[in-house]
């Protein structure tokens, strides 16, 4: 009988406000619809029901099934209600992707054609002498230079417009007519020898050193206070990258880099450099010495680095910070764990060190080549005063 005077109670607020949830408490009574009528017509038989309850009785008894929703019901509206009221509008990515791209489609490839993918890709490769750039930076940068033919973009599956930079090497892609291809991340990950690819390769012809015989421009000609940077058998790929971008950062007018010991200009080269090998070029010499000698004679002042306890009796050696250039300048700087060879040295007409700003511990005497140039070259440009 509570039960029953909780449930008529309940409808007459339903009644009065018309909201359904006022009879979802029935529900968790564990009262059907059908139970719930039945009930009803056995309480409202009752002697003691007055003409208005009887009234009450026919209304709640037709309008139960109208206001009364099962247990099943209420989570589906609510989800559906949820979805609808959460659902975002279109991304500014979206929106700005172009009519071109948007007819663009990309051709999808199963997991298992991943290995025909890869010989196809090799067998290009070696046919044209092709490689795979990797990397948003180096790919989009390599899209708009020109320096590379290209081939062929891949992009990983689920990243075309998500992504704002994604969707910006797409649309170069696409301007440029190169053909876009979607990979697997596994695919991806096999074109690139397991690096970081961020999504994206691109297939395209090599770049290599430019040939020494390639004139000065005039900028160069102009700058009375030019700072060439000489690289003598860096043969880490992630040190080259470090060192171009950095170089390319502080002002450097060129570099040279010696060809037969020395790292060539690889897709992780482009990589690390974080796509700076595609803007700056870089110059090959097959005998730095000779290159030297000729702009020592020119009137290039020529510096040279080493570890603060190494010494050449016939070059000074002194801090970076109290260098000052006052004329065209090579700088030279030596590769990993050796340092200079003995015969640039001795082309050297001063030798800059790092000194520490600390007690050193044992093993631990010495800067990794890219940090070391980077810290020159800042030193060296900030004292620069004449036109760059």
């Amino acid at each position: 009988m509570q039960v029953w005077k909780m449930s008529i109670q309940a409808f007459r607020v339903s009644n009065q406000t018309r909201n359904r949830r006022c009879l979802v408490g029935l529900n968790e009574l564990s009262i059907t619809p059908a139970s719930l009528t039945q009930h009803a017509a056995l309480f409202f038989s009752s002697d003691s029901v007055s003409k208005s309850d009887e009234k009450l009785k026919k209304t709640f008894v037709s309008r139960q099934h109208k206001y009364t929703v099962t247990r099943e019901d209420i989570p589906k509206s609510t989800k559906t209600q949820r979805r609808q009221s959460q659902a975002a509008p279109p991304s500014i990515t979206e929106r700005k992707v172009s009519s071109e791209l948007q007819k663009l489609r990309f051709e999808d490839f199963r997991e298992s054609e991943t290995k025909r993918i890869l010989r196809h890709i090799q067998k290009e490769s070696n046919e044209e002498q092709l490689e795979i750039v990797f990397g948003v930076a180096p790919c989009l940068l390599a899209l708009t230079q020109g320096r590379r033919r290209l081939s062929r973009l891949f992009v990983k599956n689920g990243e075309g417009p998500q992504r704002d930079a994604i969707l910006r090497v797409c649309q170069e892609a696409v301007r440029r007519g190169v053909q876009i291809q979607r990979v697997s991340k596994q695919t991806l990950d096999k074109m690139c020898g397991g690096k970081v690819h961020q999504g994206l390769c691109l297939q395209a012809s090599s770049l290599g050193f430019i040939n020494v015989e390639r004139p000065i421009t005039s900028h160069e000609v102009r700058n009375d206070r030019a700072l060439w940077l000489v690289l003598d058998g860096v043969q880490d790929p992630m040190n080259l990258g470090a060192i171009l971008r950095s170089a390319y950062f502080l002002g450097v007018d060129r570099i040279a880099s010696s060809i037969q010991n020395s790292c060539p200009l690889t897709p992780t080269v482009s990589k690390a450099s974080a796509g700076v090998m595609e803007i700056m070029e870089v110059f090959g010499y097959s005998n730095l010495k000779n290159m030297i000698k000729v702009k020592a004679e020119q009137g290039w002042q020529v510096v040279g680095t080493v570890g603060l306890e190494e010494g050449n009796p016939e070059s000074p050696v002194m801090p970076c910070s109290d260098f000052k250039m006052s004329r065209p300048t090579m700088l030279l700087m030596g590769g990993e764990g050796d340092g200079l060879s003995p015969e640039l040295r001795q082309l050297c007409d001063v030798l800059l060190t790092v000194p520490p700003r600390r007690n050193l511990h044992p093993g631990i005497e010495s800067l990794n080549v890219s940090v070391a140039t980077g810290i020159l070259l800042h030193s060296l440009l900030s004292t620069r005063t004449g036109s760059c």
